[in-house]
């Protein structure tokens, strides 16, 4: 078993991969403690740790230097690019369209309950309110991945 984790650690599809998450995420965390007004060692845990959303992309960041690595080391023209890459699309996709629709319309639907609520006795619960990523959001991350992946190549 620990010959399988030795060999996992020294592949470099999987540490540009990794390193990529690693690395959004750490961002991530900066960008916050810059930009907000109320900074909290918790916020900035749990920025770096799970939240989904903001600057840059870490599902932008992780498929692209899947994509990119598989590309270095197997060719543009082997199956396993052709995966990534078909996969790369559909999340990158699904973080900017899908989800921060559904994040949208989450929001939408939170301000009609509140202003139901003010007007009438029904109770209404939130719904989450999923952040996906702006343009901006995903192609800085996406040029992340990129970058490293090329990186743990040709450094």
């Amino acid at each position: 078993m620990t010959a399988a984790i030795k060999s996992l650690f020294e592949n470099i599809i999987f540490l540009s991969t990794i390193t990529s998450l690693c690395v959004a995420q750490v961002l991530k965390m900066i960008i916050y403690l810059i930009t907000s007004k109320t900074k909290s060692t918790q916020e900035a845990v749990e920025t770096m740790i799970w939240r989904t959303g903001g600057m840059p992309s870490s599902h932008s960041a992780i498929v692209c230097a899947l994509a990119t690595s598989t590309g270095i080391k197997e060719g543009i023209a082997s199956n396993f690019f052709i995966f990534s890459l078909v996969l790369a699309m559909v999340v990158l996709r699904d973080s900017m369209g899908v989800r921060r629709a559904a994040g949208l319309q989450a929001k939408a639907i939170n301000n009609l309950g509140k202003q139901v609520m003010e007007k009438t006795d029904i109770v209404f619960h939130l719904v989450k309110e999923i952040q996906g990523h702006t343009p901006l959001e995903m192609i800085v991350g996406a040029l992340l991945g990129i970058l490293i992946a090329v990186v743990f190549y040709f450094v």
